[in-house]
C-alpha cells in the first residue's frame, strides 16, 4: 500500500493541517491500495498564498514565453520517463485497463505538454494593429493569475495536462485539486514538476474531498476556475463563480452519437472504432459515443457486427495487459450503471448481449460491455450519461433524421460519423450540434485544436491556442498616433 503524509505546497513537500485522510480503494478488489491526506480549508489556504506569492512577486509570469514553454517541455519529458509507474499506478486507483493506461492516460498527457510547449514557442502574446481612430495599438496577453484547476478521476493526468499546459505556458500559478479517488499517482508528478525546474509556488497540489473543494473554488485569492467533471457540479462551480465575476472553464458531460451513414462498410477496423468510441475506459470518458444511430434498412446488421465485437470484449484485471475492459470506479457508479441498465429494459430495449455482472469477478465494481437494441431516443438510456461499458443501437429514417437525433439531446461534446464518403461525411458532420465530431474516427478531440461542449456539456474550450486564451486577459495599450 502507497501511504503519504504530506501535500505539495510552495516547492516542498509539507505536513498537512489536519489528520483527516483519504483512503485511495482499488476498483477492481475493493480493497485499500493507498492512503494521502484530505486537504482542509486551511491547506487551500496556504497552497493559494503561495500561488499568490509566485504570481506577484515570483519570476514565473516575468519570463519570456518561450522559457516558461521549455520548462513544461521538461515536465512532459519527465512524466515520460516515469511513465510505467504512472500508468501501473493509474490503474491500479482508477481501474483504466493497463495498455488503455500507456496511451490514454500517459501517452496523451505527454503529448499535450509537448503541444503547448510549442504553442508556448511560437505563440503572439503581443501584437500591434492600427486602431480604431489611426493609433497604433499593442494588444498583450498577460497571464491571468491564480488557476484553481479541478480534474476528475476518470482521465486524471491528461486531463491535469489539459489545464497545466496552457495555464503555465501563460505565466499562471497553479492548485492543482486531484480526485479523491485518485490521488495516488500526484506524488510522481510533483518529482516531475521538481524535475523540470517549476519554481516554488507555481504549482501546489492539495488532494481534497468536498468541502475543501468548493473553498478553492470560492477563495478570493484564485483568479480562474478550470473544471472538468460533471455537469451538476460544472453548474454549482458556475454559480459560486458567477457571484464573485471569477473566470472559469467547464467540461462537463456528454451523450455522444455516431452516426452510420447508409454507405458505411462494416469493416473489422470500423466496427473496432465504433465500439472502441464507446467502450475506452471502460465507457467512463465523456466523450464516449455511446448512441449508435444506424439506418432502418441495415439495421440488424449493425447491431449483429457490434454484437460480435462487444460480446468478445475481454473483462479483467486491469493490470493484466489483455484486459480491454475494467472495472468502474465504486460500488456507487456500479449501481447508479446497474440501474440505467434496469431502466432500459423496463422501457422496451431489447438486450442483445451483456447486461449482468460478469462471471468470475466476484470482487471490484464490474459491469458486462453491453449493448442495447430497439432504443428509442426519449428513453433514460438515450438520455442521461451512463459512464460505464454500455452502448445502444437508435435507428433512423434518412439523414436529417439522423441529424435530428442526434442533436435531440441536453449535451453536445463529441461524435463520429462514419462512411464511404469522407466529403459527405465532414458535411454532415457540420451539422451536428458538439465541439468536436471525428469522420471515420472515434477521436473525440485534437490535442492542438479546441475542444469543449455546446449546451449542457461545457462553458469555454481547451486545446490548441485557443486553450490558451482563457488562461490570459487581453491588455490594449494605445499608443499616440505617428
Amino acid at each position: 500500500m502507497r501511504t503519504h503524509n504530506t501535500l505539495f505546497i510552495g516547492g516542498a513537500l509539507v505536513p498537512p493541517d489536519s489528520d483527516r485522510v483519504i483512503d485511495v480503494i482499488s476498483p477492481a478488489t475493493g480493497e485499500i491500495i493507498g492512503r494521502v491526506p484530505s486537504g482542509s480549508a486551511a491547506d487551500v489556504d496556504a497552497a493559494v498564498s503561495a500561488a499568490r506569492r509566485a504570481f506577484d512577486e515570483g519570476p514565473w509570469p516575468r519570463l519570456d514565453p518561450a522559457e516558461r514553454a521549455a520548462v513544461v517541455g521538461r515536465l512532459g519529458k519527465a512524466i515520460r520517463a516515469r511513465s510505467d509507474e504512472f500508468a501501473d499506478l493509474i490503474s491500479a486507483e482508477v481501474g483504466s485497463p493497463r495498455a488503455w493506461s500507456t496511451f490514454g492516460q500517459v501517452g496523451i498527457a505527454t503529448a499535450t505538454l509537448a503541444v503547448y510547449s510549442g504553442i508556448g514557442r511560437s505563440h503572439p502574446f503581443v501584437t500591434t494593429r492600427k486602431g480604431g481612430f489611426g493609433n497604433p495599438v499593442r494588444v498583450r496577453q498577460v497571464p491571468l493569475g491564480v488557476v484553481g484547476a479541478i480534474v476528475p478521476w476518470n482521465a486524471p493526468l491528461f486531463v491535469a495536462a489539459l489545464k497545466l499546459g496552457p495555464a503555465l505556458v501563460a505565466g499562471c500559478t497553479v492548485v492543482l485539486k486531484p480526485s479523491p479517488d485518485a490521488p495516488l499517482h500526484t506524488y510522481l508528478l510533483t518529482e516531475a514538476a521538481q524535475e523540470a525546474g517549476l519554481p516554488p509556488g507555481v504549482l501546489n497540489i492539495v488532494p481534497a474531498e468536498a468541502e475543501a473543494s468548493e473553498h478553492l473554488v470560492r477563495h478570493p485569492g484564485v483568479d480562474k476556475i478550470s473544471f472538468t467533471g460533471s455537469t451538476a457540479v460544472g453548474r454549482r462551480i458556475s454559480e459560486l463563480c458567477g457571484a464573485d465575476l471569477r473566470r472559469c472553464t467547464l467540461e462537463l458531460g456528454g451523450k455522444s452519437a455516431a452516426i452510420l451513414l447508409p454507405d458505411v462498410e462494416l469493416t473489422p477496423a470500423t466496427v473496432d472504432g465504433i465500439v472502441a468510441g464507446a467502450m475506452a475506459n471502460s465507457g467512463q470518458i465523456c466523450t464516449s459515443q455511446t448512441r449508435v444511430l444506424a439506418p432502418f434498412d441495415r439495421y440488424e446488421e449493425v447491431v449483429e457486427a457490434l454484437a460480435t465485437r462487444v460480446g468478445a470484449l475481454t473483462v479483467g484485471d486491469p493490470a493484466d495487459p489483455a484486459t480491454e475492459v475494467g472495472p468502474l470506479i465504486s460500488s456507487q457508479a456500479r449501481e447508479r450503471v446497474e440501474g440505467l441498465v434496469a431502466s432500459a429494459r423496463a422501457d422496451g430495449a431489447r438486450t442483445v448481449t451483456g447486461g449482468g455482472r460478469p462471471k468470475g469477478l466476484d470482487r471490484g465494481w464490474y459491469v458486462e460491455p453491453t449493448l442495447f437494441a430497439d432504443v428509442d431516443n426519449s428513453m433514460r438510456i438515450a438520455r442521461e450519461e451512463v459512464f460505464g461499458p454500455v452502448m445502444v443501437v437508435i435507428g433512423y429514417r434518412d439523414v436529417d433524421d439522423a441529424v435530428r437525433i442526434a442533436n435531440d439531446s441536453d449535451y453536445g461534446l463529441a461524435g463520429a460519423v462514419w462512411t464511404a464518403d469522407v466529403e459527405r461525411g465532414e458535411a454532415v458532420a457540420g451539422r451536428i450540434r458538439t465541439g468536436g465530431v471525428g469522420v471515420n474516427t472515434s477521436a473525440g478531440l485534437d490535442l492542438g485544436s479546441p475542444f469543449g461542449g455546446f449546451k449542457q456539456s461545457g462553458v469555454g474550450r481547451e486545446g490548441g491556442p485557443e486553450g490558451l486564451a482563457p488562461y490570459t486577459e487581453f491588455q490594449s495599450i494605445i499608443l499616440p498616433a505617428q
